[in-house]
């Protein structure tokens, strides 16, 4: 009973604290979109596993929407800014082919390209700094969608899986 009355006293249990830090972003030089100020999404898809279980993963993404947004992407983020159940998705007004690179990107990601309709399309393991590995979609994409290297191994997304796009997130330009 000691021990809980002193963890409640020194803050170990202030739930709304805890979530306050957890909310701030540092400020990243040479961004001119910073992460808090960041519409962030929350994406959904279900995973089937080995055993037949279903497993809904919800991923909170930050909205990139407009062709200056899109353009910065992740550049100058660090590791230790972005969580392994965070993202970033970009927003395109219709199906092209897209292609995306890693200029002054210093984490490694991986991206699925995702058709109008939310289905993986393509996926990429993309190497952090890589300006000349060619990651297109190969078929037209409306949406690119950038995890943490390993993110789409481990949750077990690919191509023909579909992922739930809230119906706001939309491209302003």
């Amino acid at each position: 009973m000691l021990t809980l009355i002193l963890a409640v006293a020194i803050g170990l249990f202030d739930e709304p604290q805890a979530a306050a830090q957890e909310q701030k972003q540092r400020y990243i030089p040479n961004r001119q979109f910073q992460l808090k100020d960041l519409q962030v999404e929350e994406l959904k898809f279900t995973q089937t596993t080995d055993t037949g279980e279903k497993v809904e993963h919800k991923i909170k993404s930050w909205v990139m929407d407009t062709e200056a947004k899109r353009q910065e992407g992740l550049m100058f983020v660090l590791d230790s800014d972005m969580k392994a159940d965070q993202g970033m998705i970009f927003v395109f007004k219709a199906p092209e082919p897209l292609r995306f690179w890693m200029m002054n990107t210093y984490i490694p990601l991986d991206i699925a390209y995702l058709d109008k309709d939310g289905v993986v399309v393509k996926t990429y393991t993309m190497i952090a700094h890589d300006t000349t590995t060619d990651y297109s979609s190969i078929k037209p994409a409306m949406y690119a969608w950038e995890l943490k290297q390993g993110t789409l191994r481990k949750l077990g997304l690919k191509a023909g899986m579909k992922v739930t796009i809230p119906e706001k997130v939309k491209a302003k330009e």
